[in-house]
């Protein structure tokens, strides 16, 4: 049986409810030090731990400050538009989306930034009494601080990713002191080095499985993998005065990469990148570390991906919300040429559609333009089946505001109709939401060896992710067993298809990031630490204001926009001591 994050309310610490002090926080049904300093007591408080990566709200409120990062990591990177039902329909993410407009008194980011220092808090607090027993009385002690290191490591990563100048502590400092503790006592790449080490510290203490009734725990491999990803943002150094990347990548950090991603045994593809939205193949070789999720297990709502809820299209499928749908710039990116490769440079040069219903735009006949398959694993489009619904085929129906943001729609981390709840939780199942996935670990590797000037040996590594996808079962066409488009993919062959250079190199493994990881929540944060976003960011508003008349004065400014602004409620919490990240003022 899985691991299941339930909340327990016999062992929280801290209230999940959101507050500007999270050490105010009045603690819900709290035991006596005589219970939670036993073995039972401390599994209870790893047990809350693990729950805070589905988000620690424990209820439907998670999409509010999403753990999957759909709207950090893609709706700003411009994989994505927020959907919804307009503009003003959870309106900070319209901010997020087209950087105007974002603010430090903004309370979704205040409920983000506290959310995830309760996370920390409850990696602490098992930690804290986990120094006081023995391994008599607790025999997995080691490997519970081990997994209790890594989760820790996990939630300052994402901190750090999002807010930069954070301050840090572990179990060792006094609640009471939390508040002496400076957010720019450490610069980013010091912050850094300690999540890297505390992956490091895991990884020592982790077995390399877990019994398969507790599939959901985190293992040696997954604290490598983990390690290498921390390590390679490293590589990437920044000033943190503005920003701005500095410079060529640090290649003893990326020779580390190499050799962390080297290490990560026990793991493979699936066969099949259909695999990869289903209940029966999420615990299979390609799943490194997970968000655990489940139905009918007893909780009173379920622990479905709470982070995702509003995200499932309109349509008879789901009846859902309609958030988090696919941008035009998204789909155009997976065509390919001729010769089954990426057009990097030209991609946008025209849309790429589905069906002739769009009569406003000029339409392409998808039958007849060259597509990676991954679109259709990836976006719902018109006229093309969605996963196993028999119903009907995608339709312009299935979307709740086209006019404003268009007919497609994410399929990730949704179940095929048979296997989701039904009623208001629009699409919710046992699907879990995969944090890290062996792809990941191959694209890393391959990253970090083109940017040491090896690009020859990251080849293979690209190209057994390209395979994969050319060898996967293809989408059919509705009530059809003809290929849904003309998917047309293959693998990079210097002097066939390509010049295999470090500089094409570079441009194949950021282009293949793009597609194989897309909507996964990685993509904008992928852009910043390469040093590219305002860029990338900016030629995709110049050619998305011509779609979307709400992007008319959306910009990214370079030395701000990199990360959100440090939560007012928070500066002033800390007595002014925490200073505003560059770009938005005191």
């Amino acid at each position: 049986m899985k691991l299941k994050y339930l909340i327990l309310s016999g062992v929280m610490v801290l209230v999940t409810a959101c507050s500007t002090d999270f050490m105010d926080s009045i603690p819900k049904g709290k035991l006596s030090d005589g219970v939670l300093n036993t073995a039972p007591g401390i599994e209870g408080l790893c047990t809350a731990a693990y729950s805070a990566l589905a988000g620690p709200e424990g209820n439907n409120l998670a999409f509010l400050s999403p753990t999957t990062n759909w709207i950090y990591g893609e709706v700003r990177g411009g994989n994505a538009y927020k959907g919804g039902g307009g503009i003003t329909d959870i309106g900070a993410y319209n901010a997020f989306e087209t950087f105007v407009g974002v603010f430090a008194n903004e309370p979704l980011l205040d409920r983000k930034w506290f959310n995830m220092y309760i996370s920390v808090q409850r990696c602490n607090e098992a930690l804290r009494r986990m120094k006081n027993i023995s391994l008599t009385d607790m025999p997995l002690r080691d490997v519970r601080i081990g997994e209790m290191k890594f989760l820790r490591a996990h939630y300052y990563f994402e901190l750090s990713r999002l807010f930069n100048h954070i301050p840090y502590f572990d179990e060792n400092v006094a609640v009471t002191d939390y508040v002496k503790i400076s957010n720019v006592e450490f610069t980013r790449d010091q912050i850094l080095e300690k999540i890297s080490a505390e992956f490091a510290a895991a990884a020592e203490l982790l077995p390399e499985t877990q019994p398969v009734k507790d599939l959901g725990r985190v293992n040696k491999s997954a604290a490598y993998a983990y390690q290498a990803k921390v390590t390679l943002y490293r590589a990437f150094k920044q000033n943190d005065a503005n920003n701005k990347f500095t410079g060529t990548p640090d290649p003893t950090l990326l020779a580390n990469v190499v050799a962390l991603c080297d290490k990560v045994t026990g793991h493979d593809l699936v066969p099949d990148y259909q695999f990869l939205a289903t209940i029966a193949h999420e615990h299979d070789a390609e799943s490194v570390f997970g968000v655990e999720y489940s139905v009918k297990d007893g909780t009173a709502q379920d622990r479905i991906n709470w982070s995702n809820l509003v995200n499932a299209p309109r349509g008879p499928a789901y009846s859902g919300d309609g958030f988090f749908m696919p941008s035009q710039n998204l789909v155009n990116a997976f065509k390919t040429d001729v010769n089954g490769i990426p057009m990097f440079d030209t991609y946008n040069n025209g849309d790429f559609y589905s069906n002739s219903l769009l009569k406003t735009m000029t339409v392409q006949d998808g039958l007849s333009n060259p597509v990676d398959p991954r679109l259709d694993f990836t976006v719902g489009r018109i006229g093309i089946p969605w996963k196993d619904f028999a119903g009907e085929a995608y339709s312009a129906d299935w979307s709740r505001e086209p006019a404003t943001y268009g007919y497609y729609s994410c399929k990730k981390f949704l179940e095929s109709t048979s296997n989701t709840l039904t009623q208001y939780h629009w699409g919710g199942s046992a699907l879990n939401y995969q944090i890290i996935r062996y792809a990941d670990v191959l694209l890393w590797k391959a990253e970090a060896l083109i940017e040491l000037g090896r690009q020859n040996e990251a080849l293979p590594l690209i190209n057994r992710i390209r395979n994969r996808a050319k060898n996967s079962s293809y989408v059919k066409a509705w009530q059809s067993n003809n290929p849904a488009a003309n998917y047309v993919i293959n693998p990079y062959i210097d002097g066939v298809n390509c010049t295999w250079s470090q500089d094409f190199a570079r441009k194949a493994l950021r282009f293949e990031r793009r597609l194989e990881l897309a909507m996964e929540g990685d993509y904008f944060f992928d852009l910043v630490r390469w040093g590219v976003a305002k860029d990338v960011i900016n030629k995709y508003f110049a050619n998305e204001k011509g779609l979307r008349t709400y992007m008319q004065n959306a910009t990214f400014v370079e030395g701000r926009d990199e990360y959100f602004p440090i939560p007012q409620n928070q500066i002033s919490f800390s007595g002014n001591l925490y200073k505003q990240n560059p770009g938005y003022g005191n």
